[in-house]
């Protein structure tokens, strides 16, 4: 009798593909941090969840944005900061300078309007809800129910 156990995806491709797209925006904020700045018409928004882990906002604009938030990189920002995993960046809140920080794994959106270029991502799970996921100590894993293969469908990553 053949084994009808499905495959397991030990290489992680969903999550390989996610990191690589992540990679573009590193790759375009690198570009945005030198002194040059961003180049052309090019311009960010960036949409991030704000209770995402290891984002770091400061409480009165976590307040007002208390799940999700989308800033603009165009002409105003300071210290862009690009790391491996993260990056920060000081922006005006009704004319005070504020710094944002965050991991890229934070990020839901990510789009250039100067050539209609967008990354959508799915939303991270908050701390909060990773608090609320973690088992009992004796409880067995949640079964998924979903042994079947996984598909990544780049179709809604690619320019129309």
């Amino acid at each position: 009798m053949a084994d009808e156990t499905p495959p397991v995806d030990e290489m992680h491709y969903e999550q390989l593909a996610q990191d690589a797209l992540r990679g573009v925006i590193r790759s375009a904020l690198e570009r945005a941090a030198m002194p040059e700045g961003i180049p052309g018409a090019h311009h960010f928004y960036i949409t991030f969840k704000t209770r995402a882990p290891g984002v770091s906002v400061p409480p009165d604009v976590m307040a007002k944005y208390p799940d999700e938030m989308t800033v603009v990189l165009q002409h105003q920002y300071w210290d862009l900061k690009v790391e491996a995993d993260r990056f920060s960046v000081m922006l005006k809140f009704g004319g005070m300078p504020k710094v944002l920080s965050m991991p890229y794994t934070a990020v839901t959106r990510f789009y250039d309007p100067s050539v209609q270029f967008l990354l959508q991502f799915e939303s991270p799970a908050t701390v909060e809800e990773i608090a609320a996921l973690e088992p009992e100590p004796d409880a067995p894993p949640p079964s998924t129910g979903d042994d079947g293969p996984k598909v990544v469908s780049l179709d809604q990553f690619r320019k129309k």
